[in-house]
């Protein structure tokens, strides 16, 4: 049997965060009713006008310019021609021969490994209604149409083959998705549909460069699903070509119910649909200082970001990469780190108990009512040593659920570390007296018991005890024959 290799790329298509549609004044807000944003132009009715949003084109300026792509000063609209039951005017307004703009590139790494993923083409285009085949009384017999997505902007960003496992076509539509949505143009939600993922597949024998027949598998619309319906393809390819037969180019779902592919269409080709240009829009102009307007005000883009983290706060790049998750998120932990002083804790803290309060209460970082100056006195309080490891915790619980500072706490509540010595002596004693058969046992070569014993004086001095102190002063009075102690 033939040992193949995959050659996988990518078309994203991204609906742009504008609050009016690309070719009309129509909301773009997700969730209204059904067919309650639309008018004349988004349902192409004879004489409607289309009218360039220029919110639109500075944002696709904009992802262009972030994936490293040439702005051609001059490109063209041009009319799409297929037919679906949501495409009311028989024909969508894209951009084909002449895009917006072109040759781009990302680099991302997976398993330690680099990889250059080359971008062809950023084009504009619109989108297409919604055909609604299910949640309705009457689905199992009835299409149900909703244009309300009807000319919602779009960029489609086309990607070059370069991409040799599922895993890394799953890491470079997340890099994409991350690039996207820092730049401001994207929201990134692949439930919604306004973020989808088309995917082209072929295999070759290992070795060969000519490329195999590919298949596209349509709209999906989470990472872990690209993954597995191009696992799933890969193994169909390899196995149909193993035994003889040939793979047909086609256009194919991701059932994830069931874990596989089905054939939608047979593949058109650009042929098909007889692309000319658009007649009722001019040529998009660009102005170069208008270009570099927009250049200007980027921001730092996520793999730059977590470069620097690792460079700039000496973190390790698991960190980096968590903590550039998202640009808020990235801005609360800096200035954490600005305020307390401590890259290193501040991420402990921002990645270990805040990130677990915000699953608990299921809430994003900009909802978080612990402010990041907050969080740094926290950790002021105990990189001085004047609160207990244990005892932060509590803290932070009760910054998080009534606002007050760390410091009001502590000193309200008498939360403050015991550091006192004998203090610390006395509470050991008391506690080892209590738990004698324990100790006996820890003398009879049970050293396991030690941790248990440290436990309980922890416990007795509701974590405010030095956790040194304790150590040092449980050890030494297990080490002092029965007869001994005090």
């Amino acid at each position: 049997m033939a040992t193949f290799e995959p050659v996988i790329g990518l078309e994203i298509h991204a609906q742009l965060l504008t609050a009016t549609k690309i070719f009309c004044g129509c909301s773009t807000r997700f969730g209204a009713e059904p067919n309650t944003q639309l008018c004349q132009v988004c349902l192409g009715l004879p004489g409607a006008l289309p009218v360039l949003n220029e919110r639109a084109v500075e944002f696709g300026v904009r992802a262009a310019l972030a994936l490293g792509c040439e702005l051609h000063r001059e490109s063209i609209f041009a009319r799409k021609n297929y037919f679906y039951p949501d495409l009311p005017k028989g024909y969508q307004i894209s951009q084909y021969d002449r895009p917006l703009a072109t040759d781009g590139a990302i680099e991302f790494s997976v398993a330690g490994t680099s990889r250059r993923l080359g971008i062809v083409r950023v084009h504009l285009e619109e989108d297409a209604g919604k055909s609604l085949h299910e949640g309705l009384a009457d689905s199992g017999r009835t299409t149900h149409l909703d244009f309300n997505r009807s000319g919602v902007p779009l960029i489609e960003i086309v990607t070059k083959p370069d991409l040799r496992s599922p895993a890394e076509a799953a890491e470079a539509f997340g890099r994409l998705r991350e690039i996207l949505v820092a730049l401001g143009v994207n929201d990134g939600n692949m439930e919604e549909g306004s973020l989808r993922c088309d995917a082209n597949v072929s295999v070759r024998p290992v070795g060969d460069s000519k490329f195999g027949v590919k298949t596209e598998i349509k709209n999906l619309n989470s990472f872990r699903h690209v993954k597995s319906a191009l696992e799933f393809e890969i193994e169909r390819h390899a196995s149909t070509l193993n035994q003889g037969g040939a793979v047909v180019q086609e256009t194919r779902l991701w059932d994830v119910a069931a874990g596989r592919t089905h054939v939608m269409r047979t593949k058109e080709e650009a042929d098909d649909y007889r692309y000319f240009p658009e007649p009722d829009l001019p040529a998009v102009l660009l102005d170069p200082a208008w270009i570099e307007r927009i250049r200007s005000t980027l921001p730092e883009l996520p793999e730059a970001r977590r470069r620097r983290f690792v460079e700039q706060y000496h973190l390790p790049e698991y960190d980096a990469g968590v903590l550039t998750q998202s640009m808020a998120f990235a801005d609360y932990f800096e200035r954490v780190a600005a305020a307390a002083g401590s890259a290193k804790a501040a991420s402990n803290w921002v990645m270990g108990e805040l990130t677990r309060k915000m699953k608990e209460m299921n809430v994003a970082i900009e909802h978080v009512p612990v402010r990041p100056e907050g969080l740094a006195e926290l950790i002021t309080l105990i990189e001085r040593g004047e609160i207990t490891g244990p005892v932060a915790k509590t803290v932070f619980e009760r910054m998080y659920d009534t606002g007050r500072p760390a410091r009001a706490i502590v000193d309200e509540e008498g939360l403050a570390r015991i550091g006192d010595a004998s203090a610390i002596d006395r509470i050991v004693r008391d506690v080892l007296a209590a738990h004698a058969a324990t100790v006996s046992e820890y003398r009879a070569g049970k050293t396991k018991t030690f941790g248990f014993l440290v436990g309980q004086v922890m416990k007795a001095t509701a974590g405010k005890a030095d956790p040194g102190h304790v150590n040092e002063s449980v050890r030494r009075f297990l080490a002092e024959p029965a007869g001994e102690r005090r």
